[in-house]
């Protein structure tokens, strides 16, 4: 079974006194399909991707989450590692194992869903989502536990969020 590494941004922002993360609407072969995509429920993501050659899964999540959302974020740290077994639909049908490495990464600038122009064919909109609320409304499972996992950080560690915020890697 071919194996798939990847890396994701839980990617959080404090604006009025709140907590908020970059989620996307990744685009779906139907989407240009009204009568299937008005009836389908919006899948909701974390940005992630597949690591490069000569990238390491931290430098991957930070692309990731600019490609993906528009956005620049900093790295504050690992969160954890989901693994899944899916199948390719768009090409050979084979069964892939995944990792995907997700770290906590805090907003630095830019303007959420100015996504390049060369990576529409794979987001179709980037938005802020209340942290609080965005374990119960992501469409995969093992996103909710990273998004989780950085609400405990947050909680456990603002000292560490502030200095990320004056000291950016």
């Amino acid at each position: 079974m071919p194996r798939e590494i990847s890396a994701g941004g839980v990617v959080v922002r404090r604006t009025k006194g709140q907590w908020w993360i970059a989620v996307i609407e990744p685009r779906r072969e139907d989407d240009d399909k009204k009568s299937h995509s008005q009836s389908k429920k919006a899948v909701l993501a974390l940005p992630k991707g597949l690591v490069d050659p000569g990238e390491t899964p931290e430098q991957t999540a930070v692309r990731e989450v600019r490609e993906e959302t528009g956005v620049e974020a900093t790295l504050v740290a690992k969160l954890t590692d989901i693994r899944y077994v899916y199948v390719r639909t768009w090409s050979d049908k084979q069964r892939v194992f995944k990792i995907v490495s997700f770290y906590l990464l805090l907003y630095r600038s830019g303007r959420i869903g100015n996504i390049p122009e060369n990576m529409r064919h794979e987001v179709k909109r980037a938005f802020w989502l209340p942290l609080d609320e965005a374990a119960q409304q992501l469409t995969y499972r093992g996103e909710r536990e990273p998004v989780k996992l950085a609400l405990a950080y947050l909680e456990l560690h603002p000292e560490e969020l502030n200095d990320a915020a004056r000291n950016p890697r």
